[in-house]
């Protein structure tokens, strides 16, 4: 497939952690479009559900050209029925790691494809361990800023990373976007995901 037949890939995200994790893959965005959308939860809505839809908003609220193929991703931390968002401070930062401290939780990171005649979406539920946290830790943490825009308070690559002894699942997803999914949706939509590697 030549470049000019190769559909244009538009990131519908402006994380550049998604950014870094295609580019493990050789893939680099055509262009960046984060859609703007409402993520206030439902009244009694689930996590899984929650994320799933989430998702699928931020794909249909995009437009999508005949010759484009969109990604959008959404990633939710859940304490058991309960959905840790992003923190508005520090001080709700700081209530996400305290509940989270010493207990296990899901990352639940769905992922939608788009073209202009089909969607695809996949979900990934990864297991992860939080240590029991002091508050020296707790307050070093806040202290990095690394909290900031990060669903449940804390990124994995980040130096919260030292306060996760163990995941079951997918590592990537939990970073923000399951690479292997990811990967075989968009060949699914048509994007030559595996030319660049020769």
């Amino acid at each position: 497939m030549t470049a000019s037949a190769r559909p244009r890939l538009i990131l519908g995200s402006g994380s550049p952690r998604r950014a870094e994790l295609l580019a493990s893959l050789g893939i680099t965005a055509d262009a960046v479009r984060p859609p703007d959308i409402d993520e206030t939860p439902i009244p009694g809505e689930l996590p899984l559900a929650y994320c799933r839809r989430i998702a699928a908003a931020k794909a249909a609220a995009m437009q999508v050209a005949a010759d484009e193929v969109v990604l959008c991703a959404d990633t939710t931390v859940a304490l058991g029925r309960r959905i840790l968002g992003k923190p508005a401070d520090a001080g709700e930062a700081a209530a996400f790691l305290y509940k989270l401290s010493g207990r296990r939780h899901k990352v639940i990171t769905s992922v939608v494809v788009r073209n202009h005649a089909r969607t695809w979406q996949r979900d990934v539920v990864t297991d992860v361990k939080m240590k029991r946290l002091s508050d020296q830790e707790v307050n070093a943490y806040l202290a990095s800023g690394d909290w900031q825009g990060k669903a449940g308070g804390y990124a994995i690559q980040g130096p919260a990373g030292a306060f996760i002894p163990w995941i079951q699942g997918s590592h990537s997803a939990v970073m923000g976007l399951p690479v292997a999914e990811a990967a075989a949706l968009l060949a699914a939509a048509g994007y030559p995901v595996f030319e660049g590697w020769a």
